[in-house]
């Protein structure tokens, strides 16, 4: 049984009810997976004796006969999610010894579902990178490989993807902010989504940009993905911004039938850079959907272009006010001060020592953006140019658009490296098709649908209506199906 860790979700919950596996044989399955896989440095805090606990009593839940669709699954936790008695350090040197006193509202509901925490995932540090190279850890590493260079998982859920298309588990959360689930599912040849903003909590998911994150489960399939949103997503009194909206059953919702529904291709999002295989593969996802019985229509969302520079005003102005906590008082890191020193000097020391040279860039920018005689000409710009794009996705829904499809990424993973030394506007492109989504606060999903010449997994996005993730999981069920992508990366690890 040594293969049990590459089930999926569904499988393996079939299983277990069955009582054909146990959740401990399936726990060690996964264990011994990532102990063969240092290599590609996607655990950074194993939590063995945690998880083989977590099972024993998801057996004796299964047993009982009363037990959720999560219970005895092995999953992986971003860094980014608080997990009481455990390494939370956001992938960050500054919050280096941080062990929260508390559990993650998502957390916390997979746990009350049975779920078994193998330890916690790579990121970029505080979520800002596209690549998961600004990560304290260092380096996770895509289990995809087409020539000796290593690949980059995507970022910054790149611990996240890395562990699931690796088989190391048999999902993981994310995080999105602009693009930190999707991407990286693109990059990595599995399913990521992120659900419409405020439908699940952010209570003790470390903050990175407050209304733009969204936490989603990374998976295997469209299937996982919806079971494990059911399991996460709650209404949240800890959580101002949590929408109180009844949690549906979101599996039930896969019907596998789209006849009938109106599939927007919009005309902006064909882009100068955007490689031929991905427009070819486009066209390709366009006509599965057609030829499944969905009417394909052309629409515009004029302000698009707009998007990826309001986001890169928005997002590190609230990440500078965000990260203004991490000043060595309280937790974390704290500088050495020299005879003489005082605050003033403890809270620059400590940051500039804690924080890497993206998240200081960020704070930098976002401190900029919000400071006397520049509030107007850009942090209220961006917010009303936000507004614009919001009303954009407004009409397409309002004009009978069920939803919208559009590549997820503009290429397919790159090599580790091979963004250094460039001007970061280069590496904030990989995010051109997905942060208009965090900023209208819609659903969105990833899917794997083809591969590039080299045999990389390319994905595709699908964007949804606000709050109708069902009818979202439903399409992109039947692209799944249609595509009929079951790559895998070969082990070389």
């Amino acid at each position: 049984m040594t293969d049990l860790n590459k089930l999926t979700i569904a499988e393996a919950r079939d299983r277990l009810r069955a009582r054909e596996i146990t959740a401990v044989e399936l726990t060690d399955a996964c264990l011994g997976a990532i102990d063969a896989a240092d290599a590609l440095n996607a655990y950074v805090h194993k939590t063995p004796e945690i998880a083989r606990s977590m099972a024993a009593a998801a057996d004796a839940r299964l047993a009982a006969g009363d037990a959720p669709a999560m219970c005895g699954i092995p999953v992986g936790i971003k860094d980014l999610f608080c997990t009481k008695g455990v390494p939370s350090q956001a992938a960050s040197a500054i919050l280096e010894g941080f062990k929260p006193e508390y559990e993650s509202t998502v957390t916390q509901n997979l746990w009350d579902a049975g779920a078994v925490m193998l330890g916690k995932l790579n990121m970029d540090e505080f979520a800002m990178g596209s690549s998961n190279e600004t990560s304290v850890y260092g380096k996770a590493i895509n289990p995809w490989k087409v020539d000796a260079r290593d690949l980059t998982p995507g970022g910054s859920s790149g611990g996240s993807a890395a562990a699931v298309a690796a088989d190391l588990c048999l999902a993981a959360t994310g995080t999105d902010t602009g693009g930190s689930i999707r991407q990286p599912a693109a990059f990595t040849g599995t399913v990521g989504l992120k659900p419409t903003y405020g439908r699940v909590s952010r209570w003790g998911t470390i903050a990175f940009a407050s209304s733009l994150d969204q936490a989603g489960p990374m998976t295997k399939t469209v299937r996982d993905a919806a079971i494990m949103l059911g399991a996460i997503a709650s209404v949240d009194d800890k959580d101002s911004t949590s929408a109180d909206r009844a949690i549906p059953d979101y599996e039930a919702a896969i019907t596998g039938d789209i006849r009938g529904k109106k599939i927007g291709i919009p005309r902006e999002y064909r882009m100068d850079g955007m490689s031929d295989e991905i427009d070819a593969l486009w066209r390709q996802a366009a006509e599965m959907l057609r030829d499944a019985g969905a009417e394909i229509v052309d629409i515009s969302l004029p302000h698009t272009k707009y998007a990826l520079p309001a986001y890169y005003v928005i997002a590190p102005a609230e990440a500078s006010s965000n990260l203004a906590r991490y000043d060595g008082v309280r937790f974390g890191h704290r500088a050495k001060l020299a005879a003489g020193d005082g605050i003033d000097q403890m809270y620059a020391r400590t940051r500039a020592e804690g924080f890497g040279s993206e998240v200081q860039r960020r704070v930098m920018i976002g401190t900029y953006v919000l400071s006397a005689g520049f509030y107007d000409a850009y942090y209220n710009r961006a917010r009303r140019v936000r507004a614009l794009i919001k009303r954009d996705f407004d009409q397409a829904y309002a004009s009978g658009i069920d939803a919208i499809l559009t590549p997820a990424t503009p290429s397919a993973a790159f090599g580790l490296g091979e963004m250094a030394g460039k001007d970061p506007v280069e590496m904030y492109l990989n995010d051109v098709f997905t942060v208009t989504v965090n900023l209208a606060g819609l659903p969105g999903i990833s899917v794997p649908v083809g591969t590039d010449a080299q045999g990389l997994p390319l994905g595709m996005q699908l964007i949804g209506r606000p709050w109708e993730e069902g009818a979202l999981l439903n399409l992109a069920q039947t692209l799944e199906n249609a595509a009929g992508f079951v790559s895998k990366p070969d082990r070389w690890w």
